[in-house]
């Protein structure tokens, strides 16, 4: 059931790693509220069945499954010409997927490391971005979100690349939504905090870690995926009509301190 204020009926929505974790409970509640979503990954098969299971629950053509890799420019830009094709103008963006392929300190990262990380992280969002943009400017009204991360506030140890394209990612959403905010496009980005997705199971599969959180979050728990439907829904809607430009951090009140 919707309300008028998060009703997203005729919208679509594009995804970018939605088969699995965060990506697919932000697709799920989009669809939900009646948006067509795009299931984007890499690989095809688990996009299709991520597809398959919202058209079961939210009704024939409700999502649509296209892979595509960030890393490259032209799979890109595949995505959207792909998504124009078969359910037309894009009106919503969640740039969610992203890389991490080392876990250590900056000193030890290896030159193609560090850049697959700020390439992958920063500049295919830039990329993607640009390349929505023209549909929402001309409706008008459109809602770009890109992950981050609450890592971007804070140094790490064994994140630092990691963190500093996520900060990037931060200063990228507040110069998009002051260009285009005159055109009535809004742009903020979702900062998580320790998720139980495979993305971050390093950080959190581990008993210290679930004590950590159980004494340390002002919650008492862990993310959980199912936690990002809601600001997904959220920033997409007219509910968020007055919102731009801003970090929004999901993480059971971690990072009130910082």
């Amino acid at each position: 059931m919707t309300t008028p204020l998060f009703d997203l009926t005729g919208k679509v929505a594009l995804l970018t790693g939605s088969s699995k974790g965060m990506g697919k409970a932000m697709a799920e509640g989009l669809a939900e509220q009646g948006a067509k979503v795009v299931i984007s990954s890499r690989k095809l098969e688990p996009c299709e069945a991520v597809a398959d299971e919202i058209n079961e629950k939210y009704g024939a053509g409700s999502a649509i499954a296209i892979a595509c890799n960030i890393g490259y420019k032209e799979q890109l830009q595949q995505l959207v010409d792909t998504t124009r094709e078969r359910l037309g103008p894009i009106d919503i963006l969640v740039a969610n997927a992203g890389v991490n392929p080392f876990y250590g300190p900056m000193s030890e990262i290896p030159d193609a490391a560090f850049d697959k990380v700020l390439s992958s992280n920063i500049k295919s969002n830039h990329w993607l971005c640009q390349m929505v943009a023209p549909d929402m400017i001309e409706k008008g009204c459109g809602s770009i979100m890109i992950t981050s991360s609450v890592g971007a506030f804070g140094p790490s140890d064994v994140l630092g690349t990691y963190n500093i394209s996520k900060l990037a990612d931060i200063a990228l959403v507040r110069n998009l939504a002051l260009e285009m905010g005159p055109q009535g496009v809004r742009v903020n980005a979702i900062c998580p905090g320790l998720i139980k997705t495979d993305f971050a199971k390093a950080l959190w599969d581990n008993p210290a870690a679930e004590k950590r959180a159980n004494q340390q979050i002002p919650l008492r728990r862990l993310g959980e995926a199912e936690d990002f439907k809601g600001i997904a829904v959220f920033l997409a809607s007219s509910a968020s009509a007055y919102v731009t430009g801003q970090a929004m951090t999901v993480c059971g009140g971690s990072n009130m301190w910082a």
